[in-house]
């Protein structure tokens, strides 16, 4: 084997195996698989939401299990990363790509029918989501716990303990696939949550508190995450210019997914408007009400 492929395969396997993660990851898209090979194949979703769902998982896979995880325990700007691939971009495609019909079909009836159904239609879980899912409290949540992640004495903690560096990274990434499924929901005012303007003012709400949190970290000029100065920096690399980077990550890419989830949702607004069903909106809707 070259030596290339033997460092790809070290850096792809899991770094310090998760078993959570690797049943989510792999098991997730085992079952989006079987799902699409067991739908009828006029149900079945375009290959650019398919592709949207195996891609948000395999960011997912990337910044949680493989050796990449190493590194952003020893670099800001690379948890800053791995934090927008969790809490952002890859919560955003797995919700947009709306996969609830797909797994449906794909995951074992005994857990669907015995574990999950059940579990949904007890009142306390719905009720409880609900008020997560409410457009008030939704972004207020998603915005909050970055500021809290980001509190200079907790992230010190996150960042030294094995379980709470584990609460940090899988809260982010439940709360990205709560707060995305609730904007990118495919379907129309009276069925949705939340209607396509409270979307938008969701979105709106929850990106200029971003922007000017990390704005600070980047224009700080004080060093405000010395627990990596701490363990070792991976990289030679001075404190300011990683906490500078880990600022902008936090300020421009994620203020930028947030243009591109309110564009989405004015797309399908408009469709609606004009009485016409947005691209994909049959296969979507299906996919929503299972």
């Amino acid at each position: 084997m070259p030596q290339a492929l033997r460092d790809a395969v070290a850096f792809l396997v899991p770094w310090e195996l998760s078993p959570l993660a690797f049943v989510l990851c792999v098991g997730g898209v085992a079952a989006y698989a079987a799902g699409l090979r067991r739908m009828p194949r006029a149900e079945r979703p375009s290959r650019w939401r398919s592709a949207a769902y195996f891609t948000g998982f395999g960011l997912v896979w990337l910044v949680m299990q493989t050796r990449f995880d190493y590194y952003a325990q020893h670099m800001f700007f690379l948890h800053r990363i791995a934090h927008l691939v969790l809490h952002h971009l890859g919560a955003f495609l797995i919700a947009l790509s709306n996969p609830v019909a797909v797994l449906g079909y794909g995951l074992p009836r005994a857990l669907t029918q015995r574990v999950l159904v059940p579990l949904w239609r007890r009142p306390g879980m719905r009720i409880a989501v609900r008020m997560i899912q409410n457009v008030w409290v939704a972004p207020v949540i998603f915005v909050g716990l970055i500021f809290f992640w980001l509190t200079p004495a907790i992230h010190f903690v996150a960042m030294l303990s094995p379980d709470v560096y584990w609460v940090m990274n899988w809260s982010m990434f439940l709360d990205g696939l709560l707060f995305w499924a609730l904007v990118l929901d495919p379907r129309g005012p009276g069925e949705a949550w939340a209607g396509f303007g409270a979307r938008i003012w969701m979105l709106v709400l929850a990106m200029p508190p971003q922007i000017v949190l990390g704005a600070y970290i980047a224009l700080s000029g004080v060093e405000l995450f010395d627990v990596y100065g701490l363990c070792g920096r991976a990289w030679d690399m001075s404190a300011a210019t990683d906490q500078t980077i880990g600022g902008l990550v936090t300020w421009i890419p994620a203020a930028m997914m947030h243009v591109i989830g309110a564009l989405i949702v004015i797309s399908r607004w408009i469709h609606a408007d004009r009485g016409r069903p947005a691209p994909h909106a049959p296969a979507l809707a299906h996919g929503a009400g299972d």
